[in-house]
Parts: C-alpha cells; structure tokens; sequence
C-alpha cells in the first residue's frame, strides 16, 4: 500500500493530466486522419483502478472515434461461439480508438479462477490467444496492454470504502467480494497469463496502481510514447454571419413545458 505522503499531489496530477489529455486529443485526430486501428486493453484486479483510468482518457475524446467496451457476461448464443468471436466483433474500424474495460483476457483470469471455463478451454485460451494477436498486429491494428496492479491492502480498502458509498456500491458483485479470498489463485492465473501472452508483437505493460493518480498519469504518458502519432492540422473553420431577421414570430412561451427552476431553490 503507497503511503498517504508518496501519492501524487492533487495540483500537479490535474496539471499534468490536462496536458495529456490535450495529447490524447491529438492522438485521436491522428488516428482519425491516419485511418488507423488502436485497440487498449485494460486489465487486472477488482478496484485497480482501470475503470476510473478509462474515464481520465476518454473525457475529452470524440464517442464517434474513441469507443469503450465492456461486454457482459456471454450469453447463450456466444458460449457456443469461437471464444475470440464476439470480441472480433467489438474491434475498431479504420480511424476508432477501442479501449477495452477488460477483454478476451477474461478466460485467464475470472473465469478461469472461478470455474466459469474447463481446463481445456482454458489451455485452449493460452495457446492461441498469442496467436490471435499476432494477426491482429500483422494486419496493422495498433496493440496495446495494461495490467493494473494494486496491492491486497489498497484493494480491501478501496472494496470497503464503495460498500459504505452509495454511488459506488453497484461497483461490487459477488464475484468481486470473492476477489479477496482467492487473491493467490488470481495471482497464479495472472502469472500463468502473461508467461504465456506477454510476446514481442503485443507486450504487457504493468501499472502500479496503488496510487491512483500517478497510475492513470503513468499509464496515459506510457500508452502516448507508444504510439507514433504527430499533430494533425485542423480545417479552417469560420462561423458564418448570423442572417438578419426575416419576420419570423415565435410562439408564446408555455410555461408547462419548462424543467423547474431546482437551481433558483439552492
């Protein structure tokens, strides 16, 4: 666990994130402009901070380009799919950004300490999953992956203090609770799982995520330097002039139509 006096200052993190994420922005443009493929993975334990990570990246970015997934639980339909096949789905088009809020790293991990896979389905995973990234590379997608790691006591304390906050709470499943008891199975999953996918052509790249706001500062400026994007040149864009008035009379107000004034009662 970061002592409370090692975290990052909140005055510098909002400064420097600021200046990332004017970067991000250019980053997107040049994906745009670029007609290129980048895909992020984001994964690790519960309450690492992936999640609030993804937030930082994506609040001053386009919807329409960069895109977040974070698919349920596979229905009946995909469990009888090629396991990569709905994520297949999900990958971006030429000139989207994907940032994936956990990803078909899931068999090697949740579902595989939780007995959601068989032993097979498992094996199966590792050998081709580095495969199946190789193509995704070879075809020109831009491959990125991050593994958020917190220690046992900032997880518990994170998991206890979204139990006791009522906006946050829906963020604990039962799953999540058991994240705690099994904290040496997910350490051997996760292991096993980048012994056999951290490859040359897709790397893992760790984050200390015990101090949240030098992660997402970390993980931000890391994913930047790795990607050989340039500044892109904005159109010219000129507000036209406002056309004069040509009689047109707007009806009277209707007074019902309104939202209540709530801000006139504070």
């Amino acid at each position: 666990m970061t002592d409370a006096a090692a975290r990052l200052r909140r005055k510098p993190y909002e400064r420097e994130l600021a200046r990332l994420q004017a970067e991000l922005v250019k980053l997107q443009e040049w994906v745009r402009a670029e007609r290129q493929r980048l895909v992020v993975i984001f994964e690790g334990r519960d309450a690492a901070g992936k999640g609030s990570t993804i937030k930082r990246i994506t609040e001053n970015l386009n919807p329409r380009v960069a895109r977040i997934v974070a698919l349920p639980k596979p229905d009946d339909r995909e469990r009888g799919q090629w396991y990569f096949q709905r994520y297949v789905e999900q990958l971006p088009a030429a000139g989207e950004i994907v940032l994936m809020d956990r990803s078909w790293y899931n068999r090697a991990g949740v579902e595989w300490v939780m007995g959601f896979c068989s032993n097979d389905e498992h094996r199966r995973f590792l050998h081709q999953c580095p495969i199946f990234e190789r193509l995704l590379v070879e075809d020109g997608v831009l491959l990125r992956k991050y593994w958020f790691s917190v220690s046992a006591g900032e997880q518990e304390r994170r998991m206890r203090a979204r139990l006791d906050d009522p906006v946050r709470r829906w963020k604990l499943s039962t799953v999540d609770l058991q994240s705690i008891e099994r904290w040496d199975d997910y350490s051997r999953a996760k292991d096993e799982m980048i012994l056999y996918t951290d490859i040359p052509e897709a790397p893992w790249s760790i984050v200390d995520s015990d101090d949240k706001r030098s992660a997402r500062i970390n993980m931000i400026a890391h994913l930047l330097g790795s990607v050989p994007y340039h500044e892109v040149s904005p159109p010219a864009i000129r507000l036209p002039d406002r056309p004069a008035p040509d009689g047109y009379r707007r009806p009277e107000k209707n007074p019902g139509s309104y939202v209540p004034n709530h801000a006139a009662t504070l």
